[in-house]
């Protein structure tokens, strides 16, 4: 897997994901979803830099412009909930892409540490022979995403994966490195160093879902 670390340089990125980290700001539900959706933005740019392009003819009112395009077919999946607002950043950019949203949640037995990660729903297209953007806001464990690994199979094999997220531990992508083909890339807006004993990122920003959405039962 090729890990395209995104912190690694400073950028405008800072600044958004600063945002979604700091508990004052964090507060303004509106805010925080629009800051994943330009991190979102961001990342299908740097993403977009790694596709194939040919030479197009476009005509304009006085004349014509061979420009470089890319005619490739792309499938955004998305994890509910908290991938709605990074999957709009990404499609605000790949307006062509087609479209699919996958159901995944922790369960915790008795309230304990431990869980299980449950995929209940997954609607998409054929991958087969397609670019695969795979989002996540958060990688944490990596187990969703081997899950969700699973269950792409019967939807067809993508000739390429790209994973992007805005913040993973190094945990997680490490786990993720392990099951996924060698092919995939992941593209990710910060990477840090912990998970705690329940499974969430530290210092991190949360639960993405409960922050974007409001909390759930």
């Amino acid at each position: 897997m090729t890990i395209h670390d995104l912190s690694k340089e400073n950028s405008v990125l800072n600044r958004f994901v600063s945002e979604i980290r700091d508990v004052h700001i964090q507060k303004d539900t509106m805010r925080f979803r629009r800051n994943i959706e330009r991190i979102g933005e961001i990342l299908a740019y740097e993403l977009s830099k790694s596709l194939s392009y040919a030479s197009t003819s476009v005509e304009t009112p006085l004349g014509t412009k061979q420009m470089n395009l890319s005619k490739e077919q792309l499938v955004i999946c998305s994890i509910l909930r908290a991938g709605l607002p990074l999957h709009q950043g990404l499609l605000n950019y790949f307006d062509t892409a087609e479209n699919g949203f996958i159901s995944a949640f922790r369960k915790h037995e008795d309230n304990s540490d431990n869980f299980e990660v449950i995929v209940n729903y997954f609607a998409a297209p054929s991958l087969e022979g397609k670019i695969l953007i795979l989002t996540d806001p958060m990688l944490a464990t990596g187990s969703t995403l081997e899950n969700v690994l699973l269950g792409l199979k019967e939807h067809g094999t993508p000739v390429t994966i790209h994973i992007v997220s805005v913040i993973g531990s190094q945990e997680g992508i490490k786990k993720v490195e392990e099951v996924f083909p060698d092919n995939t890339h992941l593209w990710i807006a910060a990477i840090d160093s912990k998970l705690n004993s329940k499974g969430y990122i530290l210092p991190g920003i949360g639960d993405a879902g409960d922050l974007a959405y409001g909390q759930k039962l």
